[in-house]
């Protein structure tokens, strides 16, 4: 795995060894997703968005939600996230049963 100069170490890598860049990506998901059809749209903006949603909708904490995105602010997990107040409710009872 490449290390970044943050420190942190790619996942996903190119086939010279690099980071794979964020167009890369785009290019990949295209690719791969005419299998299902001309008119399905999807973006790696989008498969992050679907990722986030789905697991706070299956009980994910969204702390660890936030922290998998890179969000300094929670409040930004949550707008991205594009979840109701009463989900939020939900997970922070189902999460925090004491509080």
């Amino acid at each position: 795995m490449e290390a970044k100069k943050s420190g942190q170490t790619a996942l996903f890598l190119n086939t010279k060894g690099a980071r794979l860049t964020s167009r890369s990506v785009d290019r990949l998901l295209k690719k791969h997703m005419v299998t299902f059809g001309p008119n399905v749209k999807v973006s790696p903006h989008s498969m992050r968005h679907a990722f986030a949603s789905h697991l706070l909708t299956e009980g994910a904490d969204l702390r660890a939600i936030q922290e998998m995105l890179g969000h300094r602010s929670l409040a930004t997990t949550q707008k991205y996230t594009q979840v109701s107040i009463k989900q939020l409710i939900e997970v922070y009872d189902k999460t925090h049963p004491k509080a």
